[in-house]
């Protein structure tokens, strides 16, 4: 029955055009999704891996016509029998040769010049030699990458930031990135709300001005401390929001232990591995505090590292080890101080090691079995110290160029590697690189290119995602490179960019009208009130014409006073003695009625009309106790 309703709505389709009805969605496949993505194979900052005939179907048609030329021979001989024969089937087993012949063993060849006596041309070179074929060195970095399982073949780039990025920190489950950088903003990136455009889902500026240096996550990874170049570092929730701000210490105040926070800009910043209240910064005051989540007010503990001389020496970097048992401090002097936390302790260093590098120390990282140290510095080196011996470092990597403060180092999942990445330098034509050493060899492994131009700052290897997150930018763009293998890494980037954008749909789109209002226009419009203009008028001395106010007191702004006399003249004819007031030294009451004489006989005005029915005037005589009064 229902192949039956097929043929029918088959039939009845094909009366009409393709384009009637409801179109079929085609969808990409994630070979091809990822082919987008797939890393450049000819890329020059990059060891050669592995281009074997059979990982051909991986690379473009380009790729595969080079790499089948290379390995066709230059001068191909003629061959006498193009049809295969039976003849050709020496070993009698069906298969049959095509092509030249294969050279002698290596024994023939051997013998036959120990018969002859004389070789011809140059010896041939040792076995196991650099001069081998490069089928060999392709097939020892394969095998390399499948030791380690590097994932390498796949990359993408989470943009948004306009210089380098500085701070890096992916959440312990893998669904979210926050990336700090230069300028002054923080990004928030969610893979599971990501599609293939990689857009950030949140831009925040923790402090006006200042740099992003440090970003770590909680080990509940709700939260995350945010350390920018402020003294002051900042709580904010998973989805962005602000939690809390801790408190700045008095600079007027000696003793860094009796302020209640730092007083100079932070250098970095880290949460407790295991317990979820406590967190770990230092600053250029030179000093390292820990802190209660909170209690944003108070402080846990002061650590004053150990000096030479007694002065503020910047902590250039702090670290927890895996369990939180001990706090590892880089100083400004170039020496690395370890403190362990038992009762009792104090800011006393437990190991403490002078002179480690010659320049700032800009990242310490504890292995997780707690016997290895690692440090990275600008002087470009890293160092691999034994904790149980630190005198001198077990091994010196150096000619990693490092040319930021924030520069870090990472472990791989298993711990087999670490890497660290580098900085682009004037006069060189290699760009940023992402080194991997082997931690029990203590060698380098390879080194892979990141950016041309830009340097490499932050790196990091998500355990549950095994997906690489690199940070490198310049003074003009900033990204965080992620890369992932799709048959090795799981989640993460490979959630979002099978993912395809959202189709715009009618609804998204909204039409602006034009509004015509007829009261707008001049013909119509009522004439605006002028009584603001006018009170603004009366208020500007100016434009009202307002006369001037006689001085009430001692003369101002090239003015006399009404004291000496408002006028010029007044004044010199005052200070002649020609104008002499008395009045100031009458009383006001004689004076009134030294006149009550004339006014009686000689009456004026008003008084003259009432001189018939004007009653006496009576004045009450001055009594002297009043007076005393």
């Amino acid at each position: 029955m229902a192949d039956d309703e097929a043929e029918i709505y088959d039939g009845i389709r094909a009366e009409f055009p393709l384009t009637f009805g409801k179109q079929s969605k085609t969808q990409t496949s994630l070979e091809a999704i990822h082919n987008t993505t797939r890393r450049s194979v000819n890329n020059p900052l990059e060891k050669p891996s592995s281009t074997k005939t059979n990982d051909l179907p991986s690379l473009s048609s380009s790729s595969q016509t080079w790499l089948t030329s290379l390995r066709a021979p230059k001068n191909p001989k003629p061959n006498p029998n193009p049809e295969p024969s039976p003849a050709d089937d020496e070993d009698g087993d069906g298969d049959v040769m095509i092509g030249p012949p294969p050279p002698p063993p290596q024994s023939e060849i051997a013998d036959s010049d120990d018969d002859d006596g004389e070789m011809i041309g140059p010896p041939r070179p040792p076995v196991g030699s650099n001069m081998d074929d490069s089928d060999s060195d392709s097939a020892s970095d394969s095998k390399l990458e499948n030791r380690y399982r590097i994932p390498l073949s796949n990359e993408i780039v989470l943009k948004g930031h306009t210089k380098v990025v500085s701070a890096l920190a992916v959440d312990h489950t893998g669904s979210r990135v926050v990336s700090g950088s230069y300028d002054y903003s923080v990004r928030m990136y969610d893979f599971q709300g990501m599609n293939s455009k990689l857009q950030s889902f949140r831009q925040l500026e923790p402090s006006e001005g200042h740099q992003v240096r440090t970003i770590s996550w909680s080990p509940t990874a709700d939260r995350f401390l945010c350390v920018t170049g402020s003294a002051q570092a900042k709580i904010y929730d998973r989805d962005g929001l602000t939690l809390g701000e801790f408190v700045k210490g008095d600079m007027y105040i000696r003793d860094l232990k009796n302020t209640k926070g730092h007083i100079s800009g932070l250098t970095c910043g880290e949460w407790h591995p295991r317990t979820k209240d406590t967190i770990l910064t230092s600053s250029e005051d030179g000093s390292l505090r820990i802190w209660d989540v909170n209690d944003f007010k108070t402080q846990k503990q002061v650590i004053k590292p150990k000096l030479a001389r007694p002065g503020r020496i910047p902590v250039t970097t702090c670290a927890w080890d895996r369990d939180g048992k001990r706090i590892a401090g880089g100083i400004g002097d170039g020496s690395i101080q370890i403190w362990n936390l038992k009762p009792g302790w104090g800011s006393r260093p437990d190991i403490h090691v002078q002179n480690s590098h010659s320049d700032d120390i800009t990242a310490l990282k504890f292995s997780v079995d707690g016997r290895i140290l690692l440090s990275r510095s600008l002087d470009g080196s890293l160092k691999v110290w034994d904790l149980r011996q630190m005198k001198d470092p077990l091994k010196v990597f150096d000619d990693l160029p490092n040319n930021y403060a924030q520069t870090n180092i990472a472990f791989s999942p298993d711990e087999q590697l670490f890497l660290t990445g580098t900085s682009v330098e004037r006069e060189s034509t290699t760009g940023g690189l992402l080194c991997f050493f082997d931690r029990a060899k203590l060698q380098l492994v390879s080194k892979v290119g990141i950016s041309p131009t830009c340097s490499v700052v932050q790196c990091a290897w998500h355990p549950k995602l095994n997906q690489i997150f690199a940070t490198a930018g310049d003074k003009s763009q900033g990204g965080t490179h992620v890369l992932y293998d799709p048959t090795l890494s799981e989640k993460g980037a490979l959630v979002c960019v099978a993912r395809a954008p959202r189709k715009k749909s009618i609804d998204d789109f909204e039409a602006k009208p034009v509004i015509h209002n007829p009261h707008a226009l001049p013909l119509f419009r009522d004439q605006p009130s002028r009584k603001r203009e006018r009170e603004k008028t009366l208020k500007d001395p100016l434009k009202s014409h307002k006369p001037e106010l006689p001085m009430t007191g001692p003369g101002f702004g090239g003015r006399v006073g009404a004291s000496k006399g408002s006028l010029l003249t007044q004044y010199l004819m005052k200070q002649g003695g020609m104008i002499k007031e008395t009045w100031m030294e009458e009383d006001p009451r004689e004076a009134i009625l030294k006149f009550a004489d004339v006014a009686a006989k000689d009456p004026k005005y008003i008084a003259p009309a009432y001189a018939q029915t004007q009653p006496e005037t009576v004045f009450a005589k001055s009594d002297s106790e009043d007076e005393e009064k």
